[in-house]
């Protein structure tokens, strides 16, 4: 039966509810998936070389200082020997959302490879060839990929542990929605995704030492450095300069060590909140690196320019949150003439207490001082020091 001409203006009123309110539906929809948001923060740590740029080491050398549930990437190829000019050091993404929702995540990592990462990931790097070896000849970037993860504010908090007092643990202590990955031997829960890895591109900033100690600064991208603070200690004393944003190019001379780890760290603190961390992630994200960061020796400690993460660490959340804050923490270690002096004198009087706390810094540290030196009976000292710390290096590493 056709509708009646004195029907139809009701029916068109009629479509036109539906068809208004299934738009209303579906932008309430929208909305409400778009009520997630994601933070993420992570430390770039490199070395200057002599001629100002991030030097060529072995960022894997040393402890991996994880938990022993983290997975690695297991390449025996590459123990002791995967030379590269950036470690990537604990990256981890945290979800914040009112009701529970499942994502996809997927990070790739440029001239680089992911080492180490929690929870059981369902994709990881690219084929290799042997032409990969060094990282600066790879063909692809590095990737990790979870393909579902579930995000839970209510979730469980039963996260794993190796009963070890691990700064990882430190992460944990935010806000973040629990999260969980399903994997063949049953669900791995975590307060966030946690990645590692080793890269060999430039860094965006270079540092210079002077024979005086200057330190010369040159910002080698096309966006500010939004905060930078130089530092440096001897024992137990230490300083810092806060410097505020780097455009170009400036000289600084050392920090006086007259400064307290308290005062620094509450600094430090307040420009990652600046930067868009909550102060929960802020306190958690010091409260995890102050012992490396704040180690013995001389460093610059800057936040990396947000595209500059964006163009060498891509990250794609499926379905998009609202929002995604990531703040990295740029760690440039400096070879400055207090340094040399410090590690030729541990040299020459065994000193392993002292050259411990230089740890995998020490082979590009003599690779600078042989350099500079024109000194030839010590460079004769130096070339023997370097290849008693490349001896032990790779011995290492074969165990």
């Amino acid at each position: 039966m056709k509708p009646n001409r004195s029907s139809r203006p009701v029916l068109a009123i009629v479509i036109f509810f539906a068809i208004s309110f299934s738009l209303f539906l579906a932008s309430a929809k929208q909305l409400t998936e778009n009520d997630l948001t994601a933070h993420e923060w992570g430390t770039f740590t490199s070395i200057a070389g002599p001629d100002g740029s991030s030097m060529g080491w072995l960022p894997l050398t040393g402890s991996t200082d994880l938990p022993s549930f983290v997975e690695h990437f297991r390449e025996v190829a590459f123990k002791g020997g995967l030379r590269g000019t950036v470690r990537m050091e604990t990256p981890v993404l945290y979800f914040y959302s009112p009701r529970a929702t499942t994502v996809s995540v997927n990070v790739s990592f440029a001239k680089g490879l992911i080492t180490e990462w929690y929870p059981h990931a369902d994709s990881l790097n690219p084929a290799l060839t042997n032409r990969d070896y060094s990282l600066f000849n790879m063909r692809s970037a590095g990737a990790i990929s979870w393909n579902s993860v579930s995000i839970d504010p209510q979730g469980s908090a039963d996260f794993p542990s190796d009963h070890s007092d691990h700064h990882y643990f430190a992460a944990r202590t935010t806000s973040s929605a629990p999260l969980s990955v399903e994997t063949p031997s049953g669900p791995q829960r975590e307060k966030f995704l946690f990645y590692r890895g080793v890269a060999a591109f430039a860094v965006p900033i270079e540092a210079t030492v002077a024979a005086d100690s200057t330190i010369h600064l040159q910002n080698q991208f096309a966006d500010e450095i939004p905060a930078a603070i130089l530092f440096e200690r001897r024992g137990a004393q230490l300083g810092y300069r806060m410097l505020g944003p780097l455009n170009g190019q400036a000289a600084y001379a050392p920090p006086e060590l007259s400064a307290s780890l308290d005062s620094l760290s509450t600094a430090l603190e307040g420009v990652l909140i600046s930067q868009g961390l909550s102060p929960d992630e802020a306190h958690a994200m010091i409260e995890t690196w102050k012992n490396s960061w704040f180690e013995e020796g001389s460093r610059l400690i800057y936040i990396v320019p947000r595209h500059f993460i964006d163009s060498v660490l891509p990250l794609r959340i499926t379905p998009a949150p609202a929002r995604t804050t990531r703040v990295f923490v740029g760690r440039l270690e400096l070879v400055t003439p207090a340094t040399e002096r410090a590690v030729e004198s541990a040299f020459a009087l065994n000193d392993q207490l002292t050259l411990a706390k230089y740890n995998r810094f020490l082979e590009p540290i003599l690779a600078t001082m042989i350099v500079k030196s024109s000194d030839p009976a010590q460079n004769e000292r130096l070339e023997r020091y370097l290849q008693d710390v490349s001896t032990r290096v790779h011995a290492t590493a074969k165990n």
